[in-house]
């Protein structure tokens, strides 16, 4: 490495939390803008090195050296600085300015030996804030050579000139090039930015500002040796005129790291932005192919092989609003050659090539504009509703996109109401809306759409169902609860039967509150199938109602149903109370109901316990509906405390407040004998002893031993004391004693136990813990009668004597036998809408059901069930049976009895149910008149109009195109005409009859068939004469009938005859009518005769109406001078009015004439 000053290592810098502020931009005021800045530290940048900064705009800009960049020192301070050894930096400060310079310690130096380096570019100073409007081109640096050791300092001093700072680039020599580069990068450098700037159009003085961009580095400057060629420069002022005038400092924060470019980099980017527009091919409707070339490194014929990569990855640009709008990458690979899928039809597009290689992207290439074909339309949406009635449906659709050629019609298919998946073709023309007409009330019917233009036809939409409407809805039917609440009831409802899907049903539903007198109110009008009615008040009942309506009309309201809402939890009872005197094992208590009931009445009382004052476990001792409870087995001198809560319907109240009871004590219980406590002696003995089992609820503080000889019966008390011990002495040797012991507390000291039984007192319950007292007296025994079989019962027995009561002794569990069934209860009837069953019949059958009895211990295998004089039947274990083939309208009694293995029950009440008597039979169809729209059918005897008591209704039904029947009528009446029909089409109808037993069999089927219709009424022929013995008469024409041909006959009737005759029949619209007599006046008339092919081959005419009649009267032909007058004679012909004229005439002369007299009236009589 030659002796150089070398470049500052900018990487090992310190002091990197120093803060980067924004240097200002200095122009012609730099002096005074840069003067903000104390403190400015100038980085010396070696010849051959390069120097990296990040602008105030976010872009990086390369400095090659030699040259000096002037960065500011927030905090004035210089931050510590590594060299590579052998140097030493050094801080030179000029009229205000630090320079920083790097020196090495050896004393030799040789200007003309610089070496080439290649070090990586550096990034900026963490410390400083490079200044980028100051980034001045190379300064001219003097080299003079070193003569001494000690004078390195002084003699290398890069001078910077104030007066001028930028200077002309480009009229700098490039001698001395290969200083720093060798020869073959250096010309490979020069060829590829003279092509950049070719390609780019740069401009002469490109360069006499500071670069602008991270991609571009000033060309060194010219030098020869370290000695530099005078060159003026300025635009700046110095650093000094920043330190006078500058006194404020400026923060700022670099926020990414500086991106580093060298000058292979640069070469590589203006080779990658050196490629071609791509070439367009193969254009279609939605897909183009783009073939590019790339990268040329060819330069004036030359190519440098060296330098041109090997591989490249491309990335296509496309852009469909402008050359300049927005573009998106569309594709990125290796290959040139590329179909881009997914484009719009007939749009423009744009598309860019950019190049890209080692992560190195250059500039996208020129744009390649081309317009993609036009196509198909697009698939359309559905067609909605417009409009629809009983017998047509409107419906209506908007243009999809054209995709570049306009559409010309629209394909309309339908799958004519059949619902099999069969379309056909209803319309197609260029209309956005059809009516489809001749359609069954409540008909469904699929339709698609597709639209058709030059280039194709789309796609169909999406099948979309539309319904005919129909009548107004059926009686819906009640409605049904989901859930009740205290203030709140939720319910539903259906929609009416045979309601198409998709028909838009409202439904009004009626509340009438039980007492309000106001009757049934609306609570909600809307679409729902539920609803929620709030507000309500506990415990109340309200009747609902619901109406169906659409634009049809209402339906009749439903069936009147009552719903109750729930009661409340009710309210907290009062606490309660001890009735009577407390007793040592018992005592009463009593309560009152709660002041709030919450609107249910009281099912139960529960008493709960709880031992101790201060105890938190709770025992239920009672549950029940009375206001009383005898709480007893309690222990002597023992706190008790009691609370009662009730339940209702509303749920279970909160507890009240506790009683605290505490039994009184009584005399401790019987001890046990003392026990001898080691050996006698011959004159004493030692005894010992425990408490007794029952204390009688205070502490025991004395105890009393008796001692009695054998001899007599006369004990004396030989100790009285606490302790459990005692020694007893003086006696005799040999001798047998009694002893007997007794307890004492606070309450006193227990007669003996010797006395006699008086009474035995039996306990006995279906509850342990709840028995009552079911015999007292001296007796051993007792039969208890009226138990329940297979039920568990506790007993236990106590004895009293005149010392008062004994303990209880242990309770005693016995299970009764089991026995038949009870008796079956809850019998009743079903209606008929509860019934399941498809086979009911209310006729024939009735439907009963009850409630399982208790089997006292032997499962229930069946029941029987007995309905009068027949044998009874018996069914397994169910709850429910429909009784099948009995007498209609009749009435049975029925009761019932269930069984097990030990035997039969007893039988239940007995019920009477009656049959209904069987529905009417249908009547017979008959078709009493008929054209080609209307058939009126007859059915039954009776009047046509009925009154609407009577108890039999008809329900009249029509076969529509899908083989389902219809519902077209149903009431008392025997007639009834169907409308809106069309000719020549067979119709299948069917009858039944209903009445309060139900509805009858459906009839079978009756086929009538609509006739052909005739023609219209033709309007009066006209007439022109053609000379004195001939004319022609003309008349309107018709088209052809459904295929029947129509022909015409025309009649005249001449004079004063009364009958007219035919004189043509054909199918011509005219006729030459020759033979006219003079003075003669002459009536014609037409009508028209449709021709009806039949089956045999042959033909059927139906004759339409004649039209009105036209009158010709023939006269002689004068000379030309009285021709006009002839002419206008004979066109005032004599006119006929019709009948409807005629009327109107007579109404308007009857008008005038009441008005005229109202008129005389009012002013002669009343005036």
């Amino acid at each position: 490495m030659a002796e150089h000053p070398p470049l500052l290592d900018t990487t090992q810098i310190l002091s990197s939390d120093i803060p980067l502020l924004p240097a200002p931009i200095v122009s012609g005021d730099g002096a005074q803008q840069l003067s903000l800045f104390t403190n400015v530290i100038l980085v010396q940048v070696n010849p051959g090195e390069a120097f990296t900064i990040r602008r105030e705009d976010g872009q990086f800009q390369c400095i090659t050296g030699p040259a000096q960049v002037p960065m500011m020192s927030p905090n004035g301070s210089v931050p510590p600085i590594y060299v590579p050894p052998g140097y030493a930096p050094q801080v030179i400060e000029d009229n205000g300015v630090r320079r920083v310079v790097v020196v090495p310690q050896a004393p030799e130096f040789h200007p003309g030996g610089h070496a080439v380096l290649h070090r990586p570019p550096h990034p900026p100073l963490p410390g400083f804030i490079p200044l980028p409007a100051m980034m001045p081109p190379p300064p001219r640096h003097m080299y003079s050579p070193v003569t001494g050791t000690g004078d390195m300092a002084t003699q290398y001093i890069p001078q910077y000139h104030p007066s001028q700072v930028y200077g002309d680039l480009d009229s700098l020599s490039t001698h001395g090039r290969s200083n720093f580069r060798d020869e073959r990068s250096s010309k490979t450098y020069e060829r590829l930015q003279k092509k950049l700037k070719d390609r780019q159009g740069s401009q002469k003085d490109k360069l006499s500002s500071p670069p602008s961009s991270p991609q571009k580095c000033p060309s060194p400057t010219n030098e020869h040796n370290g000695l530099i060629k005078g060159h003026n420069v300025g635009g700046l002022s110095t650093g000094s005129a920043k330190n006078k005038a500058g006194k404020g400092k400026v923060v700022s924060q670099m926020d990414t790291e500086i991106e580093e470019k060298d000058d292979e980099t640069k070469a590589l980017e203006a080779l990658l932005s050196s490629i071609t527009k791509p070439v367009v091919s193969d254009i279609q409707a939605r897909t183009v192919v783009l073939t590019w070339s790339p990268p040329s490194s060819s330069i004036n014929g030359e190519t440098e092989e060296n330098n041109v990569p090997e591989l490249y990855g491309y990335e296509i640009l496309v852009s469909s609003t402008g050359k300049d709008g927005k573009y998106k990458s569309v594709y990125a690979g290796e290959e040139t050659s590329v179909t881009v899928n997914d484009l719009k039809p007939a749009t423009d597009y744009h598309a860019k090539i950019q190049a890209e290689c080692n992560s190195i992207k250059g500039n996208p290439s020129e744009a390649e504009s081309f317009t993609t074909l036009s196509c198909e339309p697009d698939i359309p949406n559905p067609p909605r509703i417009a409009n629809r009635t009983k017998n047509s449906l409107t419906l209506q659709w908007k243009a999809p996109c054209d995709n570049g050629s306009k559409i010309q019609s629209y394909l309309l298919e339908w799958d004519e109401g059949k619902g099999n998946g069969e379309f056909c073709q209803c319309y197609f023309g260029q209309q956005k809306q059809f009516r489809i007409t001749k359609l069954s009330p409540a008909m469904g019917c699929k339709f698609r759409l597709a639209a058709k233009n030059d280039k194709g036809t789309s796609g169909f939409s999406e099948e979309v169902l539309y319904y005919t409407s129909g009548s107004a809805p059926s009686m819906p039917a009640s409605p049904t609860l989901i859930k009740a609440g205290v203030t709140w009831l939720s319910l539903q409802w259906s929609k009416p039967s045979g309601t198409p899907s998709d028909e838009g049903i409202s439904y009004i539903l009626e509340m009438e509150e039980e007492t309000s007198g106001y009757g049934f109110k609306p609570k909600y009008d809307g679409e729902d199938l539920t609803y929620t009615v709030k507000n309500l008040r506990r415990s109340t009942k309200y009747k609902f109602k619901v109406i169906a309506y659409n634009s049809e009309g209402k339906s009749n309201p439903s069936e009147v149903v009552e719903f109750t809402t729930c009661p409340d939890k009710p309210g907290v009872p009062l606490k309660p109370s001890v009735k009577g005197k407390i007793h040592s094992q018992n005592f009463k208590i009593t309560w009152d109901p709660p002041k709030d009931n919450g609107g249910a009445s009281i099912n139960k009382y529960i008493v709960e316990i709880s031992e101790g004052s201060n105890g938190n476990k709770w025992d239920v001792i009672y549950s029940g509906t009375a206001r009383e409870h005898l709480c007893d087995r309690l222990t002597p001198g023992c706190p008790y405390r009691l609370r009662v809560y009730c339940v209702s319907d509303g749920g279970q109240s909160s507890a009240s407040e506790a009683l605290l009871v505490q039994t009184p004590a009584v005399l401790p219980g019987p001890c046990f004998p003392p026990r001898l406590q080691g050996r006698p002696k011959a004159k004493e003995i030692q005894l010992r002893w425990g408490p007794p089992q029952i204390d009688g609820g205070s502490p025991i503080i004395s105890y009393s031993v008796e001692m009695s000889p054998v001899e007599t019966d006369e004990p004396r008390e030989i100790y009285q004391g606490s302790e459990v011990e005692c020694t007893v002495s003086n006696l005799l040797p040999g001798k047998t004693y009694h002893f007997r012991l007794r307890a004492a507390n606070k309450i006193g000291v227990p007669v003996s136990n010797g006395a006699d039984v008086t009474e035995y007192r039996l306990e006995w319950g279906g509850v342990e813990g709840c028995m009552q007292i079911c015999y007292c007296g001296p007796g051993l025994n007792y039969e208890l009668k009226g138990l329940s079989p297979a039920t568990m019962y506790y007993c236990r027995v106590q004895a009293v004597s005149v010392a008062g009561p004994g303990p209880f002794s242990e309770v005693v569990v016995c299970m009764t036998p089991a026995s038949v069934p009870a008796v079956v209860t809850c019998l009743q009837g079903v209606s008929e809408d509860e019934v399941e069953s498809p086979d009911y019949s209310p006729s024939t059958s009735l439907a009963i059901r009850w409630e399982k009895p208790c089997d006292h211990g032997s499962e229930i295998l069946s029941y029987s069930i007995d309905f009068g004089d027949k044998q009874p039947v018996t069914v397994g274990k169910i709850s429910s049976y429909v009784i099948d083939n009995l007498q209609p309208d009749t009435t049975y009694r029925i009761r019932i009895q269930a069984l097990n293995s030990l035997g039969a029950g007893p039988f239940s009440h007995t019920i009477k149910l009656k049959t209904k008597p069987l529905p009417p039979d249908p009547p017979r169809l008959e078709c009493a008149a008929y054209n080609h729209q209307n058939l009126k059918l007859k059915w039954g005897e009776g009047t046509p109009k009925t009154l609407p008591t009577d108890s039999i209704q008809y329900h009249l039904l029509m076969e529509d195109k899908n083989g389902r029947f219809i519902s077209l009528y149903r009431g008392p009446c025997h007639t009834y005409k169907v409308q809106r029909l069309s000719e020549s089409t067979s119709y299948t109808f069917c009858i039944q009859a209903c009445n309060e037993a139900g509805e009858g069999p459906l009839s079978q089927k009756y086929t009538f068939t609509t006739p052909k219709s005739v023609p219209a009424a033709l309007k009066a022929p006209k007439i022109d004469k053609i000379n004195d013995h001939t004319c022609e008469i003309t008349w309107e024409v018709l088209q052809p009938m459904k295929g029947d041909p129509i022909i015409y006959s025309l009649q005249v009737m001449v004079g004063k005859d009364s009958d007219f005759k035919q004189i043509y029949k054909g199918s011509d619209w005219y006729f030459r009518y020759s033979g006219l007599q003079q003075n003669c006046e002459y009536r014609f008339r037409v009508c028209a005769i449709r021709q009806c092919q039949d089956t045999v081959g042959g033909h059927q005419d139906l004759t339409g109406p004649y039209s009105a009649t036209g009158i010709f009267i023939s006269q002689r032909t004068e000379p030309p001078a009285s021709a006009h007058k002839d002419t206008v004679e004979t066109t005032r012909l004599p006119r006929t009015l019709t009948d409807e004229q005629c009327a109107a005439v007579i109404l308007v002369i009857f008008a005038v004439f009441s008005i005229l007299v109202a008129f005389i009236i009012q002013y002669f009589v009343i005036k």
